[in-house]
């Protein structure tokens, strides 16, 4: 009877282990072809956005980065290019800052506002307070790109990962991943490159 028990108690636990590995797979973030759920973050203006906000978009850039990261800093301007190329196109840039403020003062709300300012951002740069956000993604660096597409069913993911090959030196890019996956999604043609690996500094929780 105590070894049934025994093994009884040794089924529930691989079971309460396999559902649990299960969960974890299905929370990992968004692949390719989900829909992402809209959001409401406060912005440096001290407004709400959320991707509802915006009427007239065919689609988003949603960039996950920060202050402190010397590799979100280093592409900084190019992020700003790829709003100012974008946006008018209808593909706007909505930054969001994902870190734990406590482990990292340097980018709590006040440090995002001063960066935002210093920078010109164009852009919204939002605050993923509570961190419900990032996971949601599956963004694991500081900066993450996801590449949103706006269907009659929502924000269709098309692009994860990395803006280009060369975080170092913009002027030794050889493939921008993100502008060519923007530019293919706007003429109607397939994403050669869907996913890339995200290079930069691991998000601090």
């Amino acid at each position: 009877m105590k070894a049934l028990k025994t093994t009884g108690l040794v089924m529930l636990a691989l079971l309460v282990f396999a559902f649990t590995a299960k969960s974890v797979n299905l929370d990992a973030g968004y692949d390719i072809g989900d829909q992402a759920t809209d959001f409401s973050l406060k912005n440096v203006d001290d407004t709400m956005v959320s991707l509802s906000d915006y009427d007239e978009a065919k689609g988003f850039l949603v960039i996950f980065t920060c202050n402190t990261c010397p590799y979100a800093v280093a592409y900084e301007d190019r992020i700003i290019a790829l709003d100012a190329k974008y946006k008018p196109l209808g593909v706007p840039v909505i930054a969001i800052m994902p870190n734990n403020t406590t482990a990292k003062p340097g980018d709590n709300f006040d440090a995002m506002k001063t960066r935002a300012q210093e920078k010109g951002f164009t852009f919204p740069y939002l605050l993923d307070e509570g961190q419900e956000i990032y996971p949601q993604y599956g963004a694991t660096r500081t900066p993450h790109v996801y590449l949103l597409e706006k269907t009659d069913n929502g924000n269709m993911v098309r692009y994860i990962g990395a803006i280009d090959d060369n975080y170092q030196d913009a002027a030794q890019v050889e493939e921008k991943f993100v502008e060519n996956a923007v530019d293919a999604m706007l003429a109607g043609e397939e994403i050669e490159v869907t996913t890339t690996k995200a290079i930069g500094c691991s998000i601090k929780a």
